[in-house]
C-alpha cells in the first residue's frame, strides 16, 4: 500500500517503525490524490446515511453518526491515531500534525517525499513576531495551509495542525521561547489571532481550511530546569497573572481567531493538571470563552498526570478525570486502554464520551472530511504544484527581511558599500548554517541560503567557521579567523544557538554565547582592519554586553532563526538593499538577572520583600542589554499627534455598580462599564521620515494607568506597520478603546478601569487622557 493511503493501517505501521513507508517515500510516484476519507461516493453501503448528507446540518449528522458506532470504536476514536469503522465506509486518521512555521514532519500525520519533497520553511515564530505585521502573520498563515491542504490531497498529511504555540515567552531561559510570539501578552494575542486566521480560512462560517490548535494551555514555560521538568512542575499563578498574562493570547485565540483547538499542557497549575482541571477546560475555554472545536492533550499528558504526577490513585481516575474535566481527545493511547473500564466502573458514562465525540467530529466535518470525493471540494484542486511555488518561497524571504533586528550601528557603520568592498570575511559557527536557521518544529524546506552564501552574491567572501560547532569548546581555529580578519575589508561575524543550545526539554542555564565564542567575537574584533558586524542567531535572548561595549565592534544584528531564505535577508540588510525595521519581542537580560529569578517562580510583578525583580519589560525595572521593542533603522523617524483626544466618559449601567466599585478603589469593573464602541478612541498620528532611506516603521502603542494603587510599567496596547518614503510621512490611525486597552487587572483576576490621568506612549510622543465615569 502506497504511503499516502495508509490511514487504515496507520497503527499497525507506527508500531512497525514507518520502516515501509520511510522506504517508498523516496522513490518517484504519481500521485493519485487522496482516497475520500469518509461517505466515498462510490460507496453504495455509506450513500443512505445521514451523517453522509451534506444538505442537513453538522450537529444533526454528527449524532446520527455517534449512535451508529459501538462503545470499543467510539474509545478508539478520542486517540490521536483513531482507527477506521469500514462498515461505515470511514478510514483511520492521525490527528497529529504540526505546522509552526511552514508543514512540519514533527508530528507523525506529516510525511515528506515523493511528489512532497518539501515545503516551504517560514521564519521561526519568534522571529516573525519581530516584524509586528498582523498582515504577515495571517498571511503565512494563509500559505502554510494552502501546502498543508495540497499535501493532505496527496495523501502525505492530515488537516489537523497543532499549531500556533502562544505560550507567554516568560523567562529568558526557556528553550521553546523560540516556538513562541514572545514576552508581551498584547502582542503574541494578535499573533494568535492572525495566524489562525490565515491557517483555518473563513472559520467565522462552517468550514475550515485547515484546523488550527492554540497551546499549550496554560502557564506552561519550563521544560527542564535545575531538576524540575514539566511533567513534574505545578505552576503556582496568581488569578492576577493568568487573567492578564498567561490567558490573553488563548482568549484571543478563541474568542478572535475563533481556533478549532486548544491543547492542555504537562504541567500542573495550581495543583491540578491543566488536562484534568474542569475550571480550566470545561468551564473556561468552552464556557466563557465559547470554544466551536475540540480540546487536545498534549501528547501523553494524561498518562503524565497518572504515572509522573499520580494526581488519581487509578488510571480509569485518570481517565474519568480528563474526560469530565473537558477533554475531547487524547495524543496518546492512554484513553484508549483505560476509557472502558472507567465506564464499566461507573465513574463516567458512555455519554460522556459521547460529546468528547461530537466535538471531534463536529470538526472534520467542518474541514469536510465527510463530503465525499476530496478533488470536489473547496481547495480540491491544490497539489504538488502549489508547494514551494516561487510565491511562496517570495514571501518567506519578505518575512526574513521584517524580521532582522538592528540592535545597533555605531557611526552608521551599516549598511555596507559592496562597491567599496573587495572581500568580506565571514566568521562563525552559524556563517554557513542551514537547518539552523529554521530552529525547531520545522519540515523540510524547499531549500537554503546560507548567511554566507546571501553574502557572497554582493562580494568576493573569505569564511572561517572559528568554532566547531555553537559550543565553541577550543580556540584551534580562532587563528586563522584572525588572518581572514587583519586581510578582509571588513567582517561578519554569524554566532549565536541551535537546536543544542535551546530546545523542546532543553532549557539554557545561562544567557551567554556558548563555550569560547566571546573570545572569539572579541580576538576577531581586534584583529579586524575594517568595520566588525555581529550577527546573533538565536531564539532566546543573549547577554551580548561585551560586544555593545566592545569599541571595535561596529554594529549587531538580531536574526532570530530566520527561515530557509535567511542568507538573502541578512546580506539584504547588511548591504542596505532592505532598510532593517525589526523590533525585539522580548527583554535581553543580562546574564546577572538570573540569580534572583528561579525559572519556577511565575509570579510577573516584583516582591520588594524577597528582592524577586519580576519579568518582562512590563514589571522588571532593572539593567537590561536591549529593552522589548528595540530596533534601530537605517532611516529617523518623528512622530507629531495631528488628533488626540484628551478626556473621556465611561457609562456605568447602574448606579449601585458606580458606588460598590468605584469609589472605594477609584476603579470601575469593566464588567460594570458599557463598553461599546463609543468608548473606541481615535488619534491620528504623523510619522515622519527624515533619513535618506524608504523605510518600514513600527509604530508602539503603551499605555499606563494613574500613579498610586493601579500603578504599573506601561503595557503594550497596540503597534501599526507604516511604509513611509525618505522625506516624507504617513498618517496613522490609531484605535485606542478604554475598556481593552485602558483597564488593568486586579489581585482578584477582575478587570477594572482606573479613573483619573492615564498616559498614552505612542512612539517617542506622551500623551494624557482623562478617565471619569458617568451613569
Amino acid at each position: 500500500m502506497a504511503c499516502e493511503n495508509d490511514n487504515n493501517n496507520k497503527g499497525l505501521l507506527l508500531a512497525l517503525g514507518l520502516v515501509l513507508c520511510v522506504t517508498l517515500s523516496f522513490f518517484p510516484r504519481v500521485t493519485e490524490g487522496r482516497v475520500p476519507f469518509a461517505c466515498d461516493p462510490r460507496n453504495g453501503l455509506t450513500r443512505g446515511f445521514k451523517f453522509c448528507n451534506t444538505h442537513v446540518p453538522i450537529h444533526v449528522r454528527v449524532q446520527d453518526l455517534i449512535a451508529r458506532l459501538t462503545l470499543p470504536e467510539k474509545i478508539r476514536l478520542v486517540v490521536n491515531n483513531a482507527i477506521a469503522v469500514p462498515r461505515l465506509g470511514i478510514q483511520g486518521y492521525e490527528w497529529w500534525s504540526e505546522a509552526l512555521h511552514g508543514v512540519s514532519n514533527v508530528g507523525p500525520g506529516t510525511k515528506f517525499g515523493g511528489a512532497f519533497p518539501g515545503a516551504t520553511m517560514f521564519p521561526q515564530v519568534i522571529s516573525t513576531a519581530a516584524s509586528f505585521n498582523q498582515s504577515l502573520w495571517q498571511e503565512i498563515g494563509r500559505v502554510v495551509s494552502d501546502e498543508a491542504r495540497a499535501m493532505y490531497n496527496g495523501g502525505q498529511a492530515g488537516l489537523t495542525y497543532w499549531s500556533p504555540n502562544v505560550n507567554i515567552f516568560r523567562d529568558p531561559r526557556w528553550g521553546r521561547g523560540q516556538e513562541t510570539p514572545g514576552e508581551d501578552p498584547t502582542l503574541a494575542a494578535k499573533y494568535a489571532a492572525s495566524y489562525v486566521k490565515g491557517l483555518q480560512g473563513d472559520s467565522a462560517g462552517n468550514h475550515l481550511k485547515v484546523a488550527a490548535c492554540c497551546k499549550h494551555y496554560t502557564a506552561y514555560d519550563l521544560d527542564n530546569w535545575n531538576g524540575v521538568d514539566r511533567f513534574h512542575f505545578n505552576a503556582k499563578v496568581s488569578k492576577q497573572d493568568l487573567e492578564d498574562t498567561y490567558d490573553v493570547p488563548f482568549k484571543a485565540c478563541v474568542l478572535e481567531g475563533q481556533v478549532a483547538s486548544v491543547m492542555c499542557s504537562y504541567n500542573q497549575v495550581n495543583g491540578k493538571p491543566t488536562c484534568a482541571d474542569p475550571d480550566l477546560l470545561r468551564n473556561t475555554i468552552r464556557g466563557q470563552w465559547r470554544l466551536n472545536g475540540y480540546i487536545v492533550s498534549d501528547c501523553d499528558s494524561v498518562g503524565v498526570f497518572f504515572d509522573n504526577q499520580h494526581y488519581t490513585k487509578t488510571p480509569e481516575e485518570a481517565a474519568a478525570e480528563a474526560i469530565k474535566a473537558g477533554l475531547d481527545l487524547d495524543c496518546g493511547p492512554f484513553l484508549a486502554i483505560h476509557t472502558d473500564s472507567a465506564i464499566r466502573k461507573g465513574l463516567i458514562s458512555e455519554n460522556d464520551l459521547n460529546l468528547a465525540l461530537a466535538n471531534l467530529i463536529s470538526v472534520q466535518m467542518r474541514l469536510g472530511m465527510f463530503d465525499g470525493e476530496p478533488s470536489t471540494q473547496p481547495y480540491g484542486n491544490l497539489g504538488p504544484r502549489d508547494v514551494c511555488t516561487s510565491a511562496h518561497q517570495q514571501l518567506a524571504l519578505e518575512a526574513a527581511r521584517e524580521s532582522i533586528v538592528l540592535l545597533q550601528n555605531k557611526g552608521n557603520s551599516l549598511p555596507l558599500s559592496p562597491s567599496r568592498l573587495r572581500t568580506i570575511g565571514v566568521v562563525g559557527p552559524n556563517a554557513d548554517a542551514t537547518v539552523t536557521m529554521i530552529g525547531n518544529y520545522a519540515g523540510v524546506a524547499c531549500g537554503y541560503t546560507t548567511p554566507l552564501q546571501g553574502i557572497a552574491r554582493y562580494v568576493k567572501t573569505a569564511h572561517q567557521v572559528g568554532c566547531r560547532g555553537v559550543a565553541c569548546r577550543g580556540n584551534e581555529l580562532f587563528g586563522a579567523a584572525e588572518t581572514i580578519a587583519r586581510q578582509a575589508d571588513a567582517i561578519v561575524l554569524v554566532m549565536g544557538l541551535d537546536q543544542t543550545v535551546e530546545a523542546e526539554t532543553r532549557d539554557r542555564v545561562g544567557l551567554l554565547l556558548p563555550g569560547l565564542q566571546q573570545e572569539l567575537v572579541t580576538r576577531v574584533a581586534r584583529a579586524a582592519k575594517g568595520p566588525v558586524i555581529l550577527l546573533i542567531m538565536s531564539g532566546g535572548p543573549v547577554d551580548i554586553s561585551f560586544a555593545k561595549n566592545d569599541p571595535k565592534i561596529s554594529a549587531i544584528l538580531w536574526v532570530g532563526y530566520p527561515g530557509q531564505a535567511g542568507g538573502t535577508a541578512i546580506a539584504d540588510v547588511i548591504f542596505g538593499t532592505t532598510n532593517p525595521g525589526g523590533r525585539l519581542p522580548m527583554t535581553w537580560y543580562p546574564q546577572g538577572y538570573l540569580a534572583k529569578v528561579p525559572m519556577t517562580n511565575m509570579d510577573m510583578r516584583p516582591n520588594p520583600t524577597t528582592g524577586y525583580p519580576g519579568r518582562t519589560y512590563r514589571f522588571y525595572k532593572g539593567p537590561v542589554v536591549f529593552p522589548f521593542g528595540h530596533g534601530l533603522s537605517y532611516s529617523r523617524f518623528s512622530h507629531s499627534l495631528a488628533l488626540a483626544p484628551k478626556q473621556v466618559s465611561v457609562p456605568i449601567m447602574s448606579l449601585q455598580a458606580l458606588t460598590n466599585s468605584t469609589l472605594s478603589s477609584k476603579a470601575v469593573k469593566v464588567s460594570h462599564a458599557n463598553c461599546d464602541d463609543s468608548l473606541e478612541m481615535e488619534f491620528h498620528v504623523d510619522v515622519k521620515n527624515e533619513g535618506s532611506m524608504d523605510g518600514t516603521h513600527t509604530l508602539l502603542i503603551f499605555s499606563q494607568p494613574p500613579h498610586g494603587k493601579w500603578s504599573q510599567i506601561k503595557q503594550l496596547v497596540g503597534f501599526h506597520k507604516t511604509h513611509v518614503l525618505a522625506g516624507s510621512k504617513q498618517r496613522v490611525k490609531v484605535g485606542v478603546h478604554v475598556c481593552k486597552h485602558l483597564s488593568v487587572v486586579d489581585q482578584f483576576g477582575v478587570r477594572r478601569i482606573p479613573t483619573g490621568e492615564h498616559e498614552l506612549h505612542i512612539g517617542d510622543v506622551k500623551h494624557s487622557i482623562s478617565v471619569q465615569t458617568t451613569h
